[in-house]
């Protein structure tokens, strides 16, 4: 994939092309979750490559899209992606967020109604205030200095070990968090959590304006993911896919059922048109 830089008055963001032989193939556009980066689906773009059009970027102050002024909201976010979408010349993407990056693709819809082809996502949760609790919510605000009390070796091992439910889902999460300083991932990931609560706070109608695969790993463990999940499919009619033996990260722990899924749901209906 060719690597590409978008810069902004905060930082430079880091992302990364590839572009099948027939451009009129689908754009699949891949956002990691809070703290991961690109290697986060490194078991789909060499999946889905000449397959299909593909970005993934390293969100800002993630990955390689760092020094970032740690200073962004979920729109922020979300418009950015839109200005690199439009510098590649990109229409009509599919935006396939796994957790934070589900939710970035909810705020994506609802900034930019009518411009999405679809949405996966995956061991991600709806954005409407509605699902939550304000205890909860109350929580996401004040994770810091938890963080901060874990010793590092007994927080990587906990991040690791707690988002993914093979080996291979571990390591991958082990490495990208060891290219963090203690301190810098801490901070990283209580602004995330701030960022995510004050999104659900603002009670937009983060409306799904295009079709919605929602996946999620049968031992994801991460909050009430399943619970969510489980409310999101009532609610919207659109089955969860529960994806078996998967943790949180279910498309690196099960790479080849998630890889089929979104092949069936993106490739398979545009074969067909």
């Amino acid at each position: 994939m060719r690597r590409q830089r978008y810069s902004t008055s905060m930082g430079d963001i880091v992302y990364w092309v590839s572009r099948s032989e027939e451009s009129e193939r689908p754009w699949l556009v891949f956002l990691p979750e809070l703290t991961a980066d690109h290697r986060l689906f490194e078991k789909q773009t060499d999946y889905f490559a000449g397959k299909a059009n593909l970005l993934v970027w390293d969100a800002p102050s993630h990955g390689e899209s760092r020094p970032f002024a740690l200073d962004w909201s979920l729109d922020d976010l979300a418009r950015w992606l839109h200005d690199i979408l439009e510098q590649e010349g990109i229409v009509r993407p599919i935006l396939i967020g796994q957790s934070m990056g589900g939710y970035l693709a909810q705020a994506y819809l609802d900034l930019f109604p009518g411009e999405v082809a679809g949405f996966v996502s995956i061991d991600s949760c709806p954005l409407q205030r509605s699902y939550y609790s304000g205890w909860e919510l109350a929580a996401l605000r004040h994770t810091k200095l938890m963080y901060l009390s874990i010793p590092w070796k007994a927080l990587v091992a906990l991040g690791s070990s707690g988002t993914a439910a093979s080996e291979y889902g571990r390591a991958v999460m082990r490495e990208m968090m060891l290219d963090y300083e203690k301190r810098e991932y801490c901070e990283l990931a209580a602004h995330g959590y701030r960022v995510l609560a004050d999104a659900v706070d603002a009670n937009r109608p983060y409306r799904i304006d295009c079709p919605l695969l929602i996946l999620c790993g049968e031992k994801d463990g991460a909050g009430s993911a399943k619970r969510y999940n489980r409310a999101w499919e009532k609610r919207v009619g659109s089955p969860v896919h529960w994806i078996e033996g998967a943790g949180h990260n279910s498309n690196c722990d099960k790479p080849d059922a998630v890889n089929a899924l979104i092949e069936h749901y993106v490739l398979a209906r545009y074969d067909g048109d």
